[in-house]
Parts: C-alpha cells; structure tokens; sequence
C-alpha cells in the first residue's frame, strides 16, 4: 500500500495559526493507531495561502483552515479510501 503524504506549511503564518497544533495532533493520533508505517509526514516553508492557513497538503491536495479535528476527519476519510481500494 502506497503512504498517505501530508505536507504541512511550516511558514511564520501557518505556524502561528495552528499548524504547530496539528503536527503534534497528528503524530500523536499515528502513533496510538499504528498508522505510522501509512502515513508520511513532512514539512514545507510556505504555500502562498497565508490569509487562509492554517494549509495542509494531503496527497497533493491543498487543504486551508485547517483545525486539529478537521485534520484527523480528513486523514480518516484518506484511509478508508485506501482500504475501501483493496
């Protein structure tokens, strides 16, 4: 099975809006699933979209506004489609 790959910005703005938030939810909620081994974390510096951050990227796909719950219902609906594929 091919890794879920969210991209979190890691820019001043996404950063102060919530985005530090959403990485440590992030790998708290991997970690007490054992989902660690289908899910990429990684980080980038700026998306452009500062006004509506915070921005997540989930397979290529932009994701803004973001909160830590809404990250969790997006990364779900993610691995259901993977599973519901095989």
């Amino acid at each position: 099975m091919e890794k879920i790959k969210i991209t979190i910005c890691m820019g001043s703005s996404c950063f102060s809006r919530g985005n530090s938030l959403i990485a440590e939810t992030l790998a708290r909620y991997l970690k007490s699933n054992n989902l660690e081994d289908k899910v990429e974390i990684s980080g980038c510096l700026c998306e452009n979209k500062c006004k509506e951050g915070p921005n997540i990227k989930i397979n290529g796909e932009l994701y803004s506004a973001v909160t830590p719950e809404a990250v969790i219902d997006l990364l779900n609906l993610k691995i259901s489609g993977i599973n519901n594929k095989n």
